[in-house]
């Protein structure tokens, strides 16, 4: 992993933590969470405030993650919403503490300023045991406060307020205005600033869990399905339809019956071809890579010579990613790709929805020979697909994110995957006629 540490690619935009003053925030808030401190006087902190280091330390990469389920988190900057996730066990963790940081920065910019906050993802489950039992995750809560308590002792102090201006005896009640002083050295004017962390509350209905092998939970359509990554996986006893990931034509009809996802040749706004080409290109390192070719800067051209030097070993998925090109770029004829050709799932995408980064999360994992997709939608399965590579694959995706990818993040992500609107107010790109009639899609539901 140390090509892609060196490149920014792994454990890249971490917090460092390295003063005094920041190192003993952290350790107090640590204790308060989980009994326990550390030793190290610097390391890094991801969005929750999860060490690499610290989890070196302890022995334990969840120790702010107890069981999975339980995602507790320590602020000591803002900063921070703009850190990766690690070693997250759910896709829905990252967008609501990022959310939860967006709508609260000026209270945390305040709090933080002065103490380390405290938090933790609340659901009623506290350890899922069985499969099943994903399942009663329904509903997110967010509860945070400083170590010191200032939120609480904010909102009592409020309370003191309140009954002060309420009730007519209160100037004369020497107690109450000795406690509402008292308090406010801890707080200052909470009429002027309030102090104050509103509870949020996120649905959690539709999202991916490391857990138990793997799931994709799709819980607001209906029929409610889950996507089982893994055969061997815990199948559980589901009281909903569960997919394996292995049938390609149940999983493909699924994301047509909900519109989920949507050939690329029909996407509006990018450059279909390009993206072909690139995919092609990835096929064509990872046979080179495995005859030992060196690809470090290697070129379009580079890769169209190696093509043709491994042509007979090229596999099915490059020759219907190939075909489609000559369609989408030359006017050749439309190639029959149906749920059950190898390069199927290659050459579609999120459809604009709600859940655009799910669904191409889904289809990364479907298309491993696309290690830009899979880098940028699913982390955890690159980085598990990375060190199973040889040494010549490994050098040419770690120089090719960093040279093509990480210079413009949100650029590459447009052109590949568009959507930049709110996809909650967005409508559905109108289609070609030619898709609606011949397209993936039509040879699936033909074939069904």
């Amino acid at each position: 992993m140390h090509r892609l540490i060196e490149k920014g690619l792994m454990f890249g935009n971490l917090i460092r933590v390295d003063s005094p003053v920041q190192v003993d925030r952290y350790n107090r808030a640590l204790q308060h969470l989980t009994g326990r401190t550390t030793a190290l006087t610097e390391f890094h902190i991801d969005m929750s405030g999860y060490s690499p280091e610290v989890g070196d330390e302890l022995g334990d990469d969840l120790y702010l993650n107890r069981e999975g389920v339980n995602r507790q988190f320590i602020l000591l900057t803002t900063d921070q919403k703009t850190a990766p996730l690690l070693n997250a066990k759910f896709s829905t963790s990252r967008g609501i503490l990022r959310q939860f940081i967006d709508t609260n920065q000026p209270q945390l910019f305040a709090l933080t300023a002065q103490d380390a906050v405290a938090g933790e993802l609340v659901n009623s489950v506290y350890r899922a045991a069985r499969p099943e039992e994903l399942l009663d995750i329904r509903k997110i809560e967010i509860e945070a406060d400083t170590t010191s308590g200032t939120v609480r002792t904010a909102a009592e102090l409020g309370r003191m307020i309140d009954r002060f201006k309420s009730d007519k005896d209160a100037w004369w009640d020497d107690v109450l205005i000795g406690q509402m002083i008292g308090l406010a050295k801890k707080t200052g004017d909470v009429t002027r600033n309030p102090v104050t962390l509103p509870q949020m509350t996120f649905e959690q209905e539709n999202f991916w869990t490391a857990m138990f092998g793997g799931f994709y939970v799709f819980r607001g359509d209906q029929p409610p399905t889950m996507i089982r990554v893994s055969d061997q996986a815990d199948a559980g006893n589901f009281p909903i339809r569960v997919i394996n990931m292995s049938d390609r034509t149940a999983v493909a009809k699924f994301l047509k019956e909900h519109n989920l996802a949507e050939p690329l040749v029909d996407a509006r706004g990018i450059d279909a071809a390009a993206i072909l080409h690139q995919k092609m290109d990835f096929m064509v390192a990872e046979v080179a890579s495995r005859h030992g070719e060196r690809l470090v800067g290697a070129t379009r051209r580079d890769l169209r010579a190696l093509g043709r030097k491994y042509a007979a070993q090229l596999p099915e998925e490059w020759q219907g990613l190939a075909a489609l090109a000559r369609w989408a770029e030359d006017g050749g004829p439309w190639p029959k790709i149906d749920s059950n050709h190898p390069a199927y799932f290659y050459t579609l995408r999120a459809a604009r929805h709600d859940d655009v980064e799910l669904v191409n999360m889904l289809l990364a994992q479907l298309c491993p020979m696309d290690i830009r997709q899979l880098f940028i939608c699913h982390k955890d399965a690159f980085y598990a697909a990375y060190t199973t590579w040889p040494d010549e694959k490994r050098d040419y995706v770690a120089d090719f994110l960093a040279r093509e990818y990480a210079v413009d993040k949100a650029g590459t992500r447009d052109r590949l995957f568009g959507h930049r609107e709110d996809t909650r107010t967005a409508r559905p790109a109108t289609k070609r006629d030619v898709i609606d009639l011949v397209g993936p899609w039509g040879a699936v539901m033909r074939g069904r």
